[in-house]
């Protein structure tokens, strides 16, 4: 684990309310402390502290916004947008499987079978300079182009312009081109705008969680209260997993990475996905990747960024249980907990308050 890790692990987790109580403070600087038993004691448990909330995704003035939007969201759903017209964003996107990947790995135009599984993509405008599960992408204008020319629509790079014109010339969209981007010509640099301009209208901030952060203590139930302690507490969670984004990776510049094994067990070293060690070039991230969000993931099977956990209860196994040996694995914060089958069971409860909505499918043009 690189020193900018346990770093990073150490700052996020001092970030998690209720798991310490507060040292004595010294007053009027002459060294005195609070009298005994008048210091703030944190909660026993962690659930019933102060909790995270929301806070507001912060966007420039843009008068044409949600113009630009609504051409975003129309493009998000449009299977012409891809090289042969098979697959759309929203074609990774399903609201049936809670807005990640339906398969283990993402699928292509012409049936081809990608790298990786297709994260849900709920506050994906929270990560900052760091999209793709290796944080290769530093905006989300940026990745939108690389799924067009990539294996997700398979548009070549050479022919973008070209299909992007095409799109133009349908009377629906080139009303919607001209209402969201006047007078300009129409480029593929404004379908990543405006495809990034929806992204960030992917917001997840209304779940049982957030209500019960906010105030609502009968939002979530007793079970679900016990799972959050053990998620802030004895499950350590929060330091990969931290609230309210439920991603460590949303709360730093250029985002977060952790090894936690996925994906080199029974694989000879050449043979495991580098992650974030492919943009870094540096030996200590190999096979680390960025922990996406937790929100809505009882709807988002498979797991991982393999997709190699087929159900929630694999995948709590394995990150409860220590991740996955490997040479880079994070020691200092993947240790077996030794939870419960009610620990277990209670944490898997607490998931489920952080279910998200749909993402509503707009008329085509």
């Amino acid at each position: 684990m690189t020193n900018r890790a346990l770093w990073i692990a150490a700052g996020l987790g001092l970030a998690v309310s209720g798991c310490k109580k507060d040292e004595p403070k010294t007053e009027g600087g002459g060294g005195k402390t609070k009298p005994p038993g008048t210091e703030v004691q944190a909660p026993a448990r962690p659930s019933q502290g102060p909790l995270q909330t929301m806070p507001k995704l912060e966007l420039p003035d843009d008068p044409m916004r949600d113009q630009k939007v609504t051409l975003g969201h129309a493009l998000f759903f449009d299977k012409r947008l891809s090289v042969d017209g098979t697959r759309a964003c929203y074609s990774c996107h399903l609201n049936e499987d809670g807005n990640g990947g339906h398969d283990p790995l993402a699928i292509g135009p012409g049936e081809k079978v990608l790298a990786r599984h297709s994260p849900v993509i709920w506050n994906v405008a929270y990560f900052k300079n760091a999209f793709y599960w290796d944080g290769r992408s530093a905006t989300l204008e940026a990745q939108a182009k690389a799924a067009l020319i990539g294996g997700n629509m398979g548009i070549p790079e050479a022919d973008l312009e070209k299909k992007v014109a095409e799109l133009a010339k349908i009377a629906g969209y080139k009303a919607m081109f001209e209402a969201a981007f006047p007078k300009q010509a129409v480029t593929a640099d404004l379908v990543t705008q405006a495809l990034a301009e929806y992204e960030r209208t992917l917001i997840c901030a209304d779940t049982k969680y957030d209500k019960f952060a906010g105030g609502d203590k009968a939002a979530l139930d007793d079970a679900q209260q016990r799972g959050l302690d053990v998620f802030l507490g004895k499950g350590g969670c929060a330091t990969c997993h931290t609230p309210p984004f439920f991603s460590a990776a949303m709360n730093l510049e250029g985002g977060a990475y952790f090894n936690a094994g996925i994906g080199t067990q029974g694989k000879p070293e050449a043979e495991v996905d580098p992650g974030r060690m492919k943009v870094t070039k540096a030996e200590s991230d190999w096979a680390a990747f960025k922990p996406p969000s937790l929100r809505n993931i009882t709807k988002s099977p498979p797991y991982f960024h393999d997709g190699s956990a087929a159900t929630l209860a694999d995948a709590l196994k394995i990150m409860a249980g220590g991740g996955i040996e490997n040479k880079n694995l994070m020691r200092a914060l993947l240790t077996d907990k030794k939870l419960s089958a009610e620990e277990l069971a209670d944490l898997t409860a607490f998931l489920g308050g952080l279910e998200c909505g749909t993402l509503e499918e707009p008329k085509l043009p």
